[in-house]
This record gives C-alpha cells, sequence and structure tokens, in this order.
C-alpha cells in the first residue's frame, strides 16, 4: 500500500516509464532520401554504374582540343621523364618488383613531385597495358595535353602589350624537334608555337623532354588547318614568314621580324608545302657559309627567334 502511495503522489520525483531519456529516438529524421541515393537500392546502383561510365568517358575538347594519353615504357625511361618534369597522372610498378636503385628513383621522384598516384599491378596487366612491350615493371602514363588555340599565341601577346612572335611548324614529325622549337620560343621571349592537326609531331614525353621543361609554361597551339590559320594571322595584321633554302631574301635584311610576325618553319629536306610557302608573306633564307644543306627545325627556329629578338630588345 505504502508503494501504491508513492505512485499515486504529488511529489515531483521519479515516475514510471522512460523519464524523456528516449524522447530523441521518437522524433523526426527528416525526409527519406531519393531512391538513388539509399543504398542497395536498384535505382542507386543504376545511378552508380552511370557515374562509372562518366568518369571513363573523355573529357569534352577544348578550343584547341587534346592530346591522347601516353605510357612512358621502361626503367629507364621512366625515370628520365620524372626527371625532366615530364606531366604524369600514374606510375605504375609490377608486384614483387626486383627493388633495383632505377625502380626506388622512380619511386621518390613521383613522391616528391606530388599529384601521382602509385598503383601496383600484376606483370599480365601491365604486359596488356603496354601492348606487349617490355615495360621492365615500370609503366607511366602521360595525360592528354591541352593544346592552345592558335588565337590564343596572338591575344597572349596583345595581353603583354607586346607584337607577337610566333612559329608554326609545317610537316615537323619529330617530336624532339618540337621540344627543340618550344625551348627556343621560351628562351627568346616567343609568345608560342602553332603545329597542324595532322601528319605532325604533338606534345608527347619526348617532346616534353626536349623541351627541358619549358613546356610548360610555353603554349602549343593546334590547328585544324595550318593554312587557314596563317590566313586569319596575316588579317589580324601579323606578318607571315616562311624558312626556305631558295628564299627571296636573306634573314638579317627582312625589316618584318622587327612588328608582329609568325615564322613558319618546314620539315627537314622537304621544306615547306606548297600551299604554306604560297600563304606566306616573305620567304626568307639562312646563310650558311659551311655548305650544308638544311637544318632541323630546331636550329633553324632559334637562329630566326635571336634575330627578332635582337631586333626588339
Amino acid at each position: 500500500m505504502a508503494a501504491n502511495n508513492r505512485r499515486m503522489s504529488g511529489k515531483k520525483g521519479a515516475q514510471v516509464g522512460s523519464g524523456g531519456q528516449r524522447r530523441k529516438g521518437l522524433e523526426g529524421k527528416g525526409p527519406t532520401p531519393p531512391a538513388e541515393m539509399r543504398k542497395k537500392h536498384k535505382k542507386n546502383r543504376i545511378a552508380t554504374a552511370k557515374a562509372k561510365q562518366a568518369a571513363r568517358r573523355p573529357a569534352p575538347r577544348g578550343r584547341g582540343g587534346k592530346g591522347t594519353s601516353e605510357m612512358v615504357v621502361g626503367r629507364n625511361p621512366v625515370v628520365e621523364a620524372l626527371r625532366e618534369g615530364v606531366p604524369a597522372s600514374t606510375l605504375y610498378v609490377q608486384q614483387f618488383i626486383d627493388n633495383d636503385e632505377r625502380v626506388r628513383e622512380a619511386l621518390q621522384l613521383a613522391a616528391d613531385r606530388g599529384g601521382i598516384n602509385l598503383m601496383e599491378a600484376p606483370r599480365p596487366e601491365l604486359d596488356r597495358m603496354t601492348n606487349g612491350l617490355n615495360h621492365q615493371g615500370l609503366v607511366l602514363q602521360v595525360p592528354p595535353y591541352e593544346y592552345a588555340h592558335p588565337e590564343d599565341l596572338a591575344a597572349a601577346a596583345a595581353d603583354a602589350g607586346e607584337d607577337p612572335l610566333i612559329v608554326a611548324l609545317d610537316g615537323v614529325t619529330d617530336p624532339r624537334n618540337l621540344g627543340a622549337v618550344v625551348r627556343s620560343v621560351a628562351a627568346f621571349g616567343g609568345h608560342g608555337v602553332v603545329v597542324p592537326e595532322r601528319r605532325a609531331a604533338g606534345m608527347t614525353a619526348g617532346a616534353w623532354k626536349t623541351s627541358a621543361g619549358t613546356a610548360a609554361r610555353t603554349p602549343v597551339a593546334r590547328a585544324t588547318n595550318l593554312t587557314r590559320a596563317l590566313e586569319a594571322y596575316k588579317k589580324a595584321g601579323i606578318a607571315v614568314v616562311g624558312l626556305a633554302a631558295d628564299g627571296e631574301a636573306e634573314v638579317g635584311d627582312l625589316e618584318a621580324l622587327d612588328g608582329p610576325v609568325v615564322i613558319v618553319v618546314g620539315s627537314e629536306g622537304k621544306g615547306l608545302s606548297r600551299l604554306v610557302g604560297e600563304t606566306c608573306d616573305f620567304r626568307v633564307r639562312i646563310p650558311m657559309p659551311g655548305g650544308a644543306e638544311s637544318l632541323n627545325a630546331g636550329v633553324a627556329a632559334g637562329i630566326v627567334l635571336y634575330e627578332a629578338a635582337s631586333r626588339r630588345a
């Protein structure tokens, strides 16, 4: 009876029940999330699959377009590419690889640079990725190069308050020559390099290495049609100067190098193509007292760039 009286009394104290302890558990948890966000739901599985497909889909092309990804294969090439600052997204290392000095250096260089994923993969997977090349357990993935548009080079010069100094390559297919031209353009204060989209060297790992890191600050533009790109430069008031062994004047005598100019360099041996040669405002030659028949693109571009830069100094 005493216990019953305690329950019926009006005094505050412990009451039978939860005493509010489970009040939060009774509160609502907000609106139910959509099916796409609920794990194990069919729509969630479909949405996840679509997201993975989108991640694998190539990125949309910019005005200048993108190159294709590239694989640098083998221990020495991978180490050299990492030393020279070639852009890289992933370093693949074979499982259970013999850990020699080159492997350790590659891993250290990738770790020091940062932003490079390190992936361990079985040998059959690396064989598949490289189409059976002798990768020696190391494969470096180089991401696609982001090309500029030819108009961007002239616009960058205008923004800097300078006359455009641009090099265009016609039929140059060796990436090392492209890298050498990029290096010369950077050395003499040029505003970039234009290459055709087809049948021409692109910014591969070899071009990056030859540029000695200058490709990171010197844009390379890709033109769908080089002749039309040169005509657009002419309409913008930029002189187009082609290098040719049978040019009408010598480089040192050309006044057009004093102002806005595009220097067009052809391939070694063949020189300028017919349409490109006809598009040029001037065709000039580099005097060679030693009797050499031609110069490679990198050397020829460097000579003319020096001449133009010395007049602007």
